[in-house]
């Protein structure tokens, strides 16, 4: 992933630019493009706080077609942050459906899965459930730590999907 202030201010300009045809052609070519720093940022920002559908529908096609392994660490930052229910589980879900290794970032999917709403906890357990082969007993043993502590504060519907993602790091 490279870094540049010039696309990043090019991108920013566009997205303010209230135009949906010149916003989705400009996502439309980011697939073209080598990815660079903080372009994942800016479309999470703006999908945030857009309701167009078409817009984030383009911007969810970008994140599940990502196939640069360069950007993870960009879409958990992504994810770490602050954003509506659904724009959390649009990323976590392009991690899964983008194919890449999100497997060094388990514990933070975890952490999300505990925190996160269903819609968010499922495609978190999809994630992890995806990477199990990747994982090694330490990493398996904290996250197991992690769900069994939390357990006991959980309301019924995410119980079942803690106790799924137990015996799934449990196998």
């Amino acid at each position: 992933m490279i870094k540049s202030d010039e696309k990043i201010k090019l991108l920013n300009e566009i997205l303010n630019k209230d135009n949906n045809i010149v916003i989705t052609e400009a996502i439309e070519l980011l697939r073209q493009e080598e990815p660079f720093k903080g372009a994942i940022g800016l479309l999470t920002a703006y999908y945030d706080k857009t309701d167009d559908f078409s817009i984030r529908k383009t911007i969810t096609g970008f994140m599940n077609d990502l196939k640069d392994q360069s950007v993870c660490h960009e879409v958990i930052e992504e994810i770490r942050k602050q954003w509506k229910s659904d724009t959390i589980s649009m990323l976590v879900s392009s991690c899964w459906q983008s194919g890449l290794n999100y497997s060094d970032f388990s514990i933070d999917l975890s952490k999300v899965f505990m925190e996160g709403d269903y819609i968010t906890a499922i495609e978190c357990l999809t994630v992890i459930e995806e990477s199990i082969q990747n994982l090694n007993k330490a990493t398996r043993a904290k996250i197991l730590k992690m769900l069994n502590k939390n357990q006991v504060t959980q309301i019924n519907e995410k119980k079942e999907l803690t106790l799924e993602l137990i015996a799934i790091l449990e196998r």
